[in-house]
């Protein structure tokens, strides 16, 4: 089976091309591209798509490769040891299976996502290679080798805050999710929001790409944004006036803060409009 657009995700024939390539090929595929353009959702549709259970590591700057196989928590076994526990005499109770492990022994082949692999340390994608290259590892403690039923589907998420070593991108295909377009993105809009006004999201759509194009924005707003800003102007019944607005003078959208994200960014506008109206005067 392979994937496609489902009813709650837009995928590009491009992103299809890529699942499908990294399937086939048994290789991790790496996405990358802007923050809310849906990397990490990917995961999920590829999941319900081809009826996979779905296991998530989310990667944090304090995450080690090594929590991905198992946790041997040694303090634990001293104490029950010291206690006269029974149980200290099977390390096995005292080992924490990791979503690599999980996903080398799931009964069905599953899909294994590790989010935002470029937050940790420079050499957590290095102390993967072997695992992900031979799908198995060995338990030192227990003494034996834990390998792959079958090879999981593997989609590895980044937002390119670290460059990521050569040998680990020789081991996935590659896959950038450029900002959706103006079709692209009205195809998302209807998913979402499927009874919106079309003049509403025509309106809209003018707007966020224009600010978006702001020279100097610090973030772009992401797609993600754009869609709480829709469903508040849908709440708030902002009329397509407000919208069409093209006054300089009036630089700031309407509930502006669903899109502008950091101060720096709405005194930019702020700015704007303020010179707009001095050289009005």
């Amino acid at each position: 089976m392979a994937f496609q657009s489902t009813d709650t995700y837009v995928a590009t024939d491009d992103l299809n091309v890529a699942v499908n390539a990294a399937v086939t090929l048994e290789r991790p595929l790496l996405v990358k591209g802007e923050p809310g353009t849906g990397k990490t959702v990917l995961a999920k549709e590829v999941a319900d798509s081809l009826g996979a259970p779905l296991i998530e590591w989310h990667v944090k700057s304090t995450t080690k490769a090594a929590q991905g196989l198992y946790e041997y928590d040694a303090v634990a076994r001293l104490r029950d040891s010291q206690l006269g526990e029974e149980r200290a005499t099977d390390v096995g109770n005292y080992i924490k299976r990791g979503k690599l492990w999980e996903a080398f022994t799931a009964e069905k082949r599953p899909v294994l996502l590790i989010d935002e692999i470029d937050k940790a340390d420079i050499e957590f994608p290095n102390d993967l290679l072997q695992e992900l290259d031979r799908m198995e590892f060995y338990v030192y403690e227990t003494g034996e080798t834990v390998k792959a039923k079958e090879r999981p589907i593997i989609i590895i998420t980044s937002n390119n805050e670290k460059e990521l070593p050569d040998a680990f991108l020789r081991r996935c295909f590659f896959h950038y999710i450029q900002f959706p377009d103006d079709e692209t993105m009205k195809n998302i809009v209807s998913v979402h929001y499927p009874d919106i006004k079309e003049g509403l999201v025509r309106e809209a759509l003018t707007r966020f790409y224009a600010l978006r194009e702001a020279p100097g924005l610090k973030k772009k707003p992401s797609t993600s944004e754009l869609l709480d800003w829709l469903k508040l102007l849908m709440v708030e019944d902002v009329d397509l006036a407000t919208l069409r607005e093209k006054d300089p003078r009036k630089a700031i959208p309407p509930l502006h803060g669903a899109l502008l994200k950091n101060e720096q960014d709405v005194h930019l506008f702020e700015r704007l409009a303020f010179l707009a109206r001095r050289e009005g005067q």
